[in-house]
């Protein structure tokens, strides 16, 4: 085999050893909740089916602002995003004492909410999602709360999909 060759195949082998993109890792979640994969599985194709209809840009600067809904059709690339070693765990709520400490709002007993690290616009909040790491982490009482379970996961998962699509995730 001639040098060229040989630098050729060396090339294919050491880009196939790149650092793990997401793009490269299995499809799937690593779940850590008391729900099934399957469970999952209902909730993400529900906000694939949702962004593919409709995107809110903006749902958080609403809420903390009033500001005017950024509403854009939907977008069928949705459809094709997968979670790429997704990991889905709960973390235990923050106390209604370190809540009202930080905050000054009394709220009983589970709060529902967790801290929200940056670059989140808000200091808690029911669940996040970090992207470089993909995560999504929501407080731990909402795990017995079906239905509210399940909307707050679609809109996590909505925010992973966002993001792959490469949308403007500050106001998400």
């Amino acid at each position: 085999m001639g040098r060229a060759a040989r630098a050729c195949i060396l090339l294919l082998i050491l880009a196939g050893c790149g650092g793990g993109s997401m793009d490269t890792q299995p499809v799937g979640f690593v779940n850590q909740t008391q729900h099934s994969d399957t469970a999952l599985w209902t909730i993400w194709k529900a906000a694939q089916q949702n962004l593919a209809t409709q995107i809110d840009l903006n749902p958080v600067q609403q809420t903390l602002s009033g500001a005017s809904a950024d509403i854009l059709p939907g977008d069928s690339r949705a459809l094709t995003i997968q979670p790429r070693q997704l990991t889905v765990a709960s973390e235990p709520d923050v106390s209604s004492s370190t809540l009202y400490a930080a905050t000054g709002v009394s709220h009983a007993e589970p709060t529902g909410l967790i801290p929200c690290p940056q670059p989140c616009n808000v200091r808690f909040a029911p669940a996040y999602s970090g992207y470089d790491h993909p995560v999504t982490k929501y407080a731990s009482s909402w795990e017995q709360q079906e239905g509210d379970f399940d909307s707050i996961l679609q809109y996590e998962f909505e925010n992973h999909i966002l993001n792959s699509l490469g949308y403007d995730m500050q106001w998400r």
